[in-house]
């Protein structure tokens, strides 16, 4: 995408348009204008009065632009203009916690966007503004998926449908990205709505995915750029040159209340009907909370954890072809430990830090939402004599933390080893033993506990029982694999297809994985 598909309508095709644009766009740029005798945080000077730096925004992978930007300007604070919205990216992990954290009070807000609006996904808590509202649904969240007795409940149900991603991987290793999608996707549905998705195939989970990818996707629709900066814009009718992201809105809105209403609609006629399955949407019903409230909070739940978790299990995967030493390592380990005759189990987690560290090295990797979600200033703030007004979009660039030479020596390169003390024991302190690519302050993912539980357990099995090796062709050579793997842009990090050899490590490793699913 070239920066003028961000762009409405062309100045050639629609003078009239333009015109609209151009005075619209002014008049929300000094609406917006706030007055202080304090700088802005360095940054790119605007190229235009109302644009101010449109065209300076990078096409793709926004965060290495953003990253090279601090190094041009020597500052771990980066601040731009989009016609009258100011932008401020965060680059280092100390000054994340600083603004996010210790300053929760200033920077919990969420920013309006207008598409998210538009296709109706500001029912979903992460998208809230900071008020009463979010704080309610925030709860009812946490209440599903506190740490602790209710994570623990929640283990049985991981175990079981990890036990089947097992399978699904030995019967069709092929399709090992589709297992991990639907891995993910039955955790969560099991979770929330007590329902048991097909392997394939499957409607609820389906017209889920498709939900999600479009709310991903559309911070990179056409028109999204400028409908988000300049809100006004979204009342134009769909017909006018440049509206396109109205139709793109407008599909969106239909998924959006499939996933709101279909699912939800499930469990109150099992309940009618006596089959339910307890879950966290069963449970808001039975504390009376209202339906509307459940709905939201419940496809909250969905689109937080499905498509992250399986995007982390597919750069697992991809990373293991890349480091066969990694698996060779973890091999050890896993048959030293717990042999060849069972799987692992969360009982083993503390027995096994090396595959505890190959999990935070995946996560710290290749981060799943590489500028995480954007927060927004509820006031005027002022940080290291600089000037943050109200309304202000502020994002952590987590790739830029991922990669930062001053945490993580050479970064670039996938090793677990880092998270270890030189006594050979597993960090338990610091920053090596953080994960903190689920956010920051009021605002980190409530979720964060049964996805790491769930990624930990399917990185542990799938290590067990098969070794993952770059395929080869019908003529018997190695098919190569491109170690900087092209990264779908748009919320989550997804990366391009790739192909590699999941096979079983020993017939008993096989026979192990045929006998967990049948004690189901």
């Amino acid at each position: 995408m070239s920066v003028a598909d961000l762009l409405p309508m062309s100045f050639q095709q629609a003078q009239g348009g333009a015109l609209i644009l151009a005075i619209g766009a002014f008049c929300w740029a000094y609406l917006r204008t706030r007055r202080s005798n304090l700088p802005y945080p360095p940054g790119p000077p605007p190229k235009n009065i109302i644009a101010g730096n449109l065209t300076d925004l990078p096409p793709k992978r926004a965060w290495e632009t953003y990253s090279k930007w601090a190094e041009q300007y020597n500052s771990d604070i980066i601040h731009f203009r989009v016609f009258g919205q100011h932008m401020v990216i965060l680059q280092t992990l100390d000054l994340s916690r600083e603004l996010l954290e210790k300053r929760s009070t200033v920077y919990s807000d969420r920013p309006y966007n207008a598409m998210i609006d538009l296709m109706e996904w500001d029912i979903a808590v992460g998208f809230k503004p900071y008020g009463p509202e979010w704080r309610h649904h925030r709860k009812l969240f946490q209440q599903g998926f506190r740490t602790g007795t209710t994570t623990l409940r929640y283990r049985a149900i991981q175990t079981d449908k990890v036990n089947d991603f097992l399978r699904a991987l030995l019967d069709n290793p092929n399709k090992f990205r589709q297992h991990c999608k639907a891995l993910s996707a039955a955790v969560i549905m099991r979770v929330i709505y007590g329902y048991d998705s097909a392997p394939e195939e499957d409607y609820f989970v389906e017209l889920s995915e498709a939900a999600m990818v479009k709310m991903c996707d559309s911070w990179v629709a056409p028109g999204a750029m400028v409908v988000n900066t300049i809100p006004i814009l979204r009342h134009l009718p769909s017909w006018f040159p440049g509206a396109a992201f109205k139709k793109y809105a407008i599909e969106g809105q239909e998924l959006t209340r499939k996933i709101r209403d279909v699912p939800f609609a499930f469990v109150t006629k099992s309940l009618a009907e006596g089959t339910a399955k307890h879950s966290v949407v069963s449970e808001m019903i039975a504390n009376n909370e209202e339906h509307e409230t459940i709905k939201e909070v419940a496809a909250t739940g969905y689109g937080a954890g499905a498509d992250t978790t399986m995007a982390t299990l597919a750069w697992f995967f991809y990373a293991m072809i890349l480091h066969p030493e990694v698996q060779r390592k973890a091999h050890e380990e896993l048959d030293r430990v717990i042999g060849n005759k069972r799987l692992p189990t969360y009982d083993d987690r503390d027995s096994l830090p090396y595959i505890e560290a190959v999990v935070r090295e995946v996560l710290r990797w290749r981060p799943i939402v590489p500028l995480g979600l954007p927060h927004a200033t509820s006031f005027d703030d002022i940080y290291n004599g600089h000037f943050i007004p109200k309304g202000t979009i502020v994002m952590a660039n987590l790739w830029a933390i991922a990669y930062d030479k001053n945490i993580y020596e050479k970064p670039e390169i996938f090793n677990p080893d880092r998270y270890f003390n030189k006594d050979g024991t597993l960090t338990t302190e610091g920053i090596h033993s953080e994960v903190w690519s689920f956010g920051f302050g009021r605002r980190i993912c409530p979720g964060r506990q049964l996805a790491l539980d769930t990624i930990w357990l399917a990185v542990a099995t799938v290590l067990s029982t098969f070794d993952i090796l770059k395929k080869k062709d019908a003529n018997g050579n190695v098919i190569p694999v491109d170690e900087d793997i092209e990264v779908a842009d748009g919320l989550v990090s997804h990366a391009a297809d790739f192909q590699c050899a999941v096979t079983p490590r020993s017939n008993v490793a096989r026979q192990v994985i045929v006998e967990s699913v049948a004690k189901e």
